[in-house]
């Protein structure tokens, strides 16, 4: 029995000193749990929306202030006519468009009834809708609070318009999302067991002493997966086109290039996993928990990171997948070309930069 309490108390001590399984064990029930609570939300909070005042007069101004002092809507634009409109969805901030018609005032007052056009992006359609629900609610109610001592009440008609996806098929969020979600964990996966298979299999000391330099064996590492990986994206595309019916609006070179750009990305990362993983499973471990919760859930694929709290707002700036999804859904629904999405290109960019020189630098701490 001694022996048996012994060998229990050597085995609490190999868990406690393995910091990694400490963290498995506790840390990431933690921040599953944290992630699932904040981030799972059918509620919006914080929506940019534009204004676009053809009327001008108290009544407009007292419903945009309205609108804009609850805690589900900014006022981020004032747009003046109605080509801005396209320009102000294309650049991808703003989620909804309210339209107000010409004497809007005067004829509220003269005809008791006024027009009011919600315009939403339909690239979410969940959230397309929940916008036009809400704002149409704080309209009702704004139209309760001026009928209550009128005889002949007013009437403020909502008139809803989506764009991009006017039949609010749920497919045209998934397609880029799944395409996100398969390419990065896929890619990362691949790559995340490669320098780990070599310490394993004994192999690692033949590179350890062979002439090629740290940045050679990382990129002759990445090379061939880079190929796997885009027929991955071509199958998907095409299964998007001609089964769910998905439309390619914009440049296909364009969407070919970013996807190659993102499956780089999703691969230096997985190259920077391996580096620091000592066996397969660790590197397996990290790259299916570590990536798949973040991916799913802080990417905007799903949820709008927009309704999340601050901090995993901020911590979302950090997933590629997130600037890749955006860069997804504005070429093939917005048919935009680099103008509008360089921005989200550089940041994939830099962030494939920055895996692959920390790749580097922690394989030449090993050479060491």
């Amino acid at each position: 029995m001694k022996r048996f309490i012994g060998f229990i108390r050597k085995e609490f001590y190999h868990i406690f000193r393995d910091t990694r399984s400490l963290f498995i064990l506790f840390g990431m029930p933690i921040a599953q749990v944290m992630l699932f609570g904040f981030a799972i939300t059918n509620e919006i909070n914080n929506v940019d929306i534009a204004v676009f005042d053809k009327s001008k007069d108290a009544t407009t101004q007292e419903i945009i202030n309205k609108i804009a002092s609850s805690k589900y809507f900014s006022n981020k634009q004032f747009i003046t006519n109605e080509a801005e409109i396209e320009s102000v969805f294309k650049k991808g901030k703003i989620k909804a468009v309210l339209v107000f018609e010409k004497d809007f005032s005067q004829k509220l007052i003269k005809e008791s009834v006024a027009d009011v056009q919600i315009i939403t992006d339909a690239t979410d359609p969940n959230t397309a809708n929940t916008v036009n629900n809400y704002i149409s609610s704080i309209l009702q109610k704004y139209g309760q609070e001026i009928n209550k001592d009128i005889k002949t009440p007013y009437k403020i008609i909502p008139e809803s318009r989506m764009v991009y996806n006017p039949e609010l098929k749920s497919v045209f969020m998934f397609v880029p999302g799944v395409m996100t979600v398969i390419l990065m964990l896929v890619s990362a996966m691949m790559t995340s067991i490669s320098i780990t298979r070599e310490k394993e299999m004994g192999t690692m000391e033949i590179l350890l002493v062979s002439p090629i330099k740290p940045f050679q064996v990382i990129i002759g590492k990445v090379f061939p997966y880079i190929f796997l990986s885009i027929i991955n994206a071509v199958v998907i595309i095409l299964l998007s086109i001609f089964i769910f019916k998905m439309p390619i609006e914009g440049s296909l070179f364009l969407l070919g290039f970013e996807s190659i750009l993102f499956i780089i990305n999703a691969l230096s990362l997985g190259i920077l996993i391996s580096t620091m993983s000592s066996t397969q499973q660790t590197a397996m471990m990290i790259s299916l928990m570590g990536l798949m919760l973040p991916v799913i859930l802080l990417s905007g694929f799903i949820f709008p990171i927009a309704s999340m709290p601050m901090p995993l707002q901020v911590i979302s700036h950090i997933i590629p997948a997130k600037w890749f999804i955006i860069i997804l859904k504005a070429i093939m629904l917005k048919g935009v070309g680099l103008s509008y999405i360089w921005k989200e290109t550089l940041i994939i960019l830099g962030m494939t930069i920055f895996y692959i020189t920390l790749s580097v630098k922690k394989y030449k701490i090993r050479l060491e």
